[in-house]
C-alpha cells in the first residue's frame, strides 16, 4: 500500500509538471518527453482494483431461485420423489466433484463439456457431469450388485446456456436406476412406466417417448458399412436428428467425419423410420439387419419390451424411433427419450421449445469399468429434465397470473387489543409444539387490520384471534380469511380444529 501511495504521489507531481509546461507554452518536444514519463509512471501504477466497478450477477448459465420459483420447484420435486418411492427406490448421495479419471472417457464427444478444477493437493478433480457415472463408481466401490435407487442433485456442464429453454450450466437431475441381474426388459419397462407416470402427473402437455436400442444402431452401422472406429462418432451425429435435418446430419458425417456418401445414404434409409411394434416386426424380417447378431438381439428385446408396455397401459405413449441415438458412450442396450409434442397453449402464452424432458437407457458395462476385476453389474435408469419442466410450469403460472403460496403457514396468531403480546407468544408456542405451522407479527401492539392484511397477502387461510373477552371465556376466535366467517373454539380444541380446516391437499402446480 505504501509503494502504491508513493507512486500515486509521483503521478500527481508529474501531472502537475505537464500541466505547468503547457501553461508556459513550452516546446512540443519537452511536453512530449514529460508526457511519456507520466504515462510510464501510470503504467507502473496499474489499475486500482479497489476502485474497479464490481458487476453483481450470477455466473453465466446459472440462476437464483426466488421464493415463488422455489415453491414451484418443490412441488415438482414432490411429484417426482413420490413416484420414485412408490416404485420402491432408496435414496443415495455422492460428492459434487469426482476424480477426473472417474469421469474421463465416459461421455464421448460431450467430454469437452466437463468442468475441470485446479489441482487440489495432488488430486485432479472435475465437477460431476451427470449422476450416472458417480452411481456406477459408488456400486463398484461398495461392491453392490443389486439396488434400486434415486438421486436428486445438481450437475455441471460447460455448455452454451439457453436460459429461456431451460438449458443451464448448473442444473438439477432427478435420476432413478435399477442395478442387478434380472430377466430381460422387466426393469426397463418399469423405468418407462415411471417416466410416463411423472410426466402425466406434472400435466405439462402431451408427450411421446422415443425408444431405440444401441445394439440395433451398432448392427445397422455395421451392415451399412460404417468402420468400427467410427461407430460412436457417427452415433453422435445421428443423435442430432431431432434438432437438424437429415441433409445437415449427412453433411456432417461425410465432410467432417469422413464417411462415404453411399454409406451415409444407407444409414438415412433406416434412421428416418419410426413406428410401433409393427416396425420392430418389419425389421426382424429385414434381409440384412436380421442377419446381424447384435441387431437381432436388440429387436428381440424391443418386441418383448412392447409386450410389457402394453400390459402397463403406456404403449400408446411409446414410439420406436431409429434416429434416437443418445450420444453418451456408456449405453449398451435400450435407450429412450421423452419429448413434448406441444407445449400448453393457454391464454397469453408463447410457444416454448424445451426439447427433451426426460431420457435414459441401459448401461450394462459402466460399473465394470470401475471394478478391479471387471465384474459387470447390469443397470438401467432414467433422468427427468426438471429445469426444462420448471420453465414450462413457471411460464404457465405467469400467463394465468396465478398466485403461488411461498409458505405453508396454517394460521396467524393475532390480537384484537393492545398489551396481549405475552398471550400471543404463549398461544403460538402451544401451536408450534403441537406441530401446527403458525406465525405472529413481530410487533408488541399490531393493528388487527394489519394482521388480517398480512394473512391475505401471504395466503394464510386462518387467523386465531385473542381478545380480553376470549381469554376470560377460555376460547379463541378462529377466523377464515377467505370467507371472513368467525367461530369461537375452546382453547383445548383449537389444534384439532386447525388441522381439520387445513387438511385439504395442496394443488401440484
Amino acid at each position: 500500500m505504501a509503494e502504491r501511495a508513493a507512486l500515486e504521489e509521483l503521478v500527481r507531481l508529474q501531472g502537475e509538471r505537464v500541466r505547468g509546461l503547457k501553461q508556459q507554452k513550452a516546446s512540443a518536444e519537452q511536453i512530449e518527453e514529460e508526457v511519456a514519463k507520466l504515462l510510464k509512471l501510470k503504467a507502473q501504477l496499474g489499475p486500482d482494483e479497489s476502485k474497479q466497478k464490481f458487476v453483481l450477477k450470477t455466473p453465466k448459465g446459472t440462476r437464483d431461485y426466488s421464493p415463488r420459483q422455489m415453491a414451484v420447484r418443490e412441488k415438482v420435486f414432490d411429484v417426482i420423489i413420490r413416484c420414485f418411492k412408490r416404485h420402491g427406490a432408496e435414496v443415495i448421495d455422492t460428492p459434487v466433484f469426482e476424480l477426473k479419471e472417474t469421469l474421463t472417457g465416459k461421455y464421448g464427444e460431450d467430454s469437452k463439456l466437463i468442468y475441470d478444477l485446479k489441482d487440489q493437493g495432488g488430486e485432479l478433480l472435475s465437477l460431476r457431469y451427470d449422476l450416472t457415472v458417480p452411481f456406477a463408481r459408488y456400486l463398484a466401490m461398495n461392491k453392490l450388485t443389486n439396488i434400486k435407487r434415486y438421486h436428486i442433485a445438481k450437475v455441471y456442464r460447460r455448455d452454451n446456456p439457453a436460459m429461456t429453454r431451460g438449458r443451464y450450466r448448473e442444473f438439477y437431475q432427478c435420476d432413478f436406476d435399477i442395478a442387478g441381474q434380472f430377466d430381460p426388459m422387466i426393469p426397463d419397462a418399469e423405468c418407462l412406466k415411471i417416466m410416463c407416470e411423472i410426466l402425466s402427473s406434472l400435466q405439462i402437455g402431451d408427450f411421446l417417448v422415443k425408444v431405440n436400442d444401441r445394439r440395433i444402431l451398432d448392427g445397422m452401422f455395421a451392415i451399412c458399412g460404417v468402420p468400427d472406429s467410427k461407430f460412436r462418432t457417427i452415433c453422435s451425429s445421428v443423435d442430432k436428428l431431432d434438432k437438424v435435418s437429415w441433409e445437415e446430419v449427412k453433411s456432417e458425417m461425410v465432410r467432417e467425419k469422413g464417411l462415404a456418401p453411399e454409406v451415409a445414404d444407407h444409414i438415412g434409409d433406416y434412421v428416418q423410420q419410426h413406428g410401433g411394434v409393427s416396425l420392430v416386426e418389419q425389421l426382424l424380417q429385414d434381409p440384412k439387419l436380421s442377419q446381424n447378431k447384435l441387431a437381432l438381439e436388440g429387436l428381440g428385446d424391443l418386441k418383448l419390451l412392447f409386450e410389457y408396455l402394453t400390459l402397463f397401459g403406456i404403449d400408446d405413449k411409446i414410439s420406436f424411433d431409429l434416429s434416437l441415438a443418445r450420444g453418451l458412450d456408456y449405453y449398451t442396450g435400450v435407450i429412450y427419450e421423452a419429448v413434448l409434442l406441444q407445449t400448453p397453449a393457454q391464454a397469453g402464452e408463447e410457444p416454448l421449445g424445451v426439447g427433451s424432458v426426460a431420457a435414459g437407457g441401459r448401461y450394462d458395462g459402466l460399473v465394470g469399468m470401475f471394478d478391479p476385476k471387471g465384474r459387470k453389474v447390469p443397470c438401467v435408469g432414467l433422468s427427468i429434465g426438471v429445469e426444462r419442466i420448471f420453465s414450462i410450469v413457471e411460464q404457465r403460472l405467469e400467463a394465468l397470473e396465478e398466485k403461488i403460496r411461498t409458505t405453508e403457514t396454517q394460521v396467524l396468531v393475532a390480537s384484537a387489543q393492545k398489551k396481549l403480546l405475552e398471550e400471543r407468544l404463549k398461544l403460538v408456542s402451544e401451536l408450534w409444539d403441537a406441530g401446527i405451522k403458525a406465525e405472529l407479527l413481530y410487533k408488541k401492539n399490531p393493528k388487527l387490520l394489519n394482521q388480517l392484511q398480512y394473512c391475505e397477502e401471504a395466503g394464510i387461510p386462518l387467523v386465531a384471534i385473542i381478545g380480553e373477552q376470549e381469554l376470560k371465556d377460555g376460547v379463541i376466535k378462529l377466523r377464515s380469511v377467505a370467507s371472513r366467517e368467525e367461530v369461537d373454539v375452546q382453547r383445548e380444541d383449537l389444534v384439532e380444529e386447525i388441522k381439520r380446516r387445513t387438511s385439504q391437499p395442496l394443488c401440484i402446480c
